[in-house]
């Protein structure tokens, strides 16, 4: 639903750590073109009661400026459904919102995200030989087509491609897509979209400081991700995660962290996490009305 290979060296990635052997495209994927069209695709998917959608879309925008398309009652799936559907566009990312009218069918509303692709029957193509299990075939909606697709460590997204190509500006920042994975499963997941998204690993911590998930005590695995879909951080965790870590789909990055709070709070979003800093960025995370859990930082060179 939308809101959406020859072996090289590690060098090739800026690896020489524990990721350099599994990150390796195939020979399949240095022979095709990315299917991604651009980050500013990339829509992470809200569901929120009915009761919720307007206050949300008033708290998003107050939050991060842009505005909302307007509200369409649709069925976007695949079985009878009915749903408010819009997009609300930021300068700082996209969220695709839906306000339910009739029970959320499975496996919708676990998936984290949309992209966009070029070419669908390609995308699902290179998708399943990347390791991707396509638990929802591509199906019709009212403007193109659509698949959801699960990663290796149960990472759902969904693809989807419109039958009239859109236009949208360049994000100011590009939002960070916010994947938590099991230790167990982390090389899988990034062997497989980093071959997918023709993307590299610009930056992989071993032992990343565990004060980003709540655990000061403590430490764990990032991987950074980026793609011509965008920004990706793989947070590699044993699952031990205070709330509300792990409910954070997508990081937003602001100019001023103190100033985009104060507009947060006086729209009605709590904050669940007051700014902390590592790794050169402060950051926090907050509560849109509606439920929807996002993180917010500012970088050390915006400040």
């Amino acid at each position: 639903m939308r809101a959406r290979f020859l072996m090289l060296s590690a060098t090739l990635f800026g690896l020489a750590g524990p990721m350099a052997a599994v990150v390796a495209p195939t020979v399949a994927f240095a022979q095709s073109a990315a299917v991604a069209v651009a980050p500013q695709y990339d829509t992470t998917h809200v569901y929120v009661a009915l009761a919720d959608v307007d206050r949300f879309v008033q708290s998003f925008t107050a939050t991060f400026g842009g505005q909302s398309t307007p509200q369409v009652v649709v069925n976007v799936l695949p079985v009878p459904s009915s749903t408010t559907s819009q997009l609300i566009q930021t300068p700082v990312g996209t969220v695709s919102l839906f306000g339910f009218k009739t029970p959320i069918p499975r496996p919708f509303g676990d998936e984290r995200n949309g992209y966009l692709v070029k070419d669908m029957d390609v995308a699902i193509k290179e998708a399943r030989q990347a390791g991707a299990d396509v638990i929802v075939s591509d199906f019709p909606d009212p403007i193109g087509r659509d698949a959801v697709v699960q990663w290796p460590g149960g990472v759902n997204m969904q693809l989807y491609w419109h039958t009239k190509v859109p236009n949208y500006a360049p994000f100011q920042t590009i939002p960070e897509n916010r994947v938590y994975v099991s230790n167990d499963r982390a090389a899988a997941f990034v062997k497989a979209f980093v071959g997918f998204s023709h993307g590299k690993v610009v930056s992989d911590e071993q032992k990343a400081p565990g004060i980003e998930i709540g655990r000061a005590d403590a430490t764990f695995h990032r991987i950074r991700i980026e793609s011509p879909f965008g920004k990706m951080v793989v947070l590699a965790t044993d699952g031990h995660l205070p709330y509300p870590f792990g409910h954070d789909n997508t990081g937003y990055e602001v100019a001023n962290l103190q100033d985009t709070l104060s507009k947060a709070k006086a729209a009605g979003v709590n904050v669940l996490v007051e700014p902390f800093t590592s790794a050169g960025r402060t950051a926090a995370v907050v509560e849109f009305p509606g439920g929807y859990v996002a993180e917010i930082h500012q970088t050390a060179a915006a400040g």
